[in-house]
């Protein structure tokens, strides 16, 4: 795989064992962006939208909406908490409209941009007609 390695902790006279990560690895070819968007915006969003992403360090990518999640973590319900996103939809005092992830493939991936996971962008999308 074409990849970045990240998180290495290997030392000189360290052991391998089965099981115990040393490091991973980013796949170069699998970035994408999460979108958080608004309940109340999902139906202007449709899978295969396009995309125009802003990154707050500098830069610009296009992509489009390759997925959206069709269920999230509800934190009242304690049985709910294996493998669904966990969005917090509440401040002290008022009640947001829930936050949904919307998975956004990048077309291209310039060569001088450095893109980090967990960093921060604006996602604009066009409707499809």
């Amino acid at each position: 795989m074409d990849g970045y390695v990240t998180n290495l902790s290997v030392f000189r006279g360290d052991f391998a064992t089965a099981g115990v990560a040393k490091l991973a690895i980013v796949d170069s070819h699998s970035f994408w962006v999460y979108g958080y968007f608004e309940e109340t915006k999902l139906p202007h969003v449709r899978i295969g939208d396009r995309t125009q992403i802003r990154l707050m360090s500098g830069g610009e990518l296009k992509g489009y909406v390759e997925s959206i999640s069709r269920s999230i973590y509800d934190r009242d319900n304690p049985q709910s908490r294996e493998l669904l996103s966990d969005v917090n939809p509440t401040f002290n005092w008022v009640r947001l409209a829930q936050r949904v992830p919307v998975r956004l493939k990048i077309d291209r991936m310039p060569d001088d941009l450095l893109l980090a996971a967990g960093t921060t962008c604006t996602v604009v999308i066009a409707p499809s007609m």
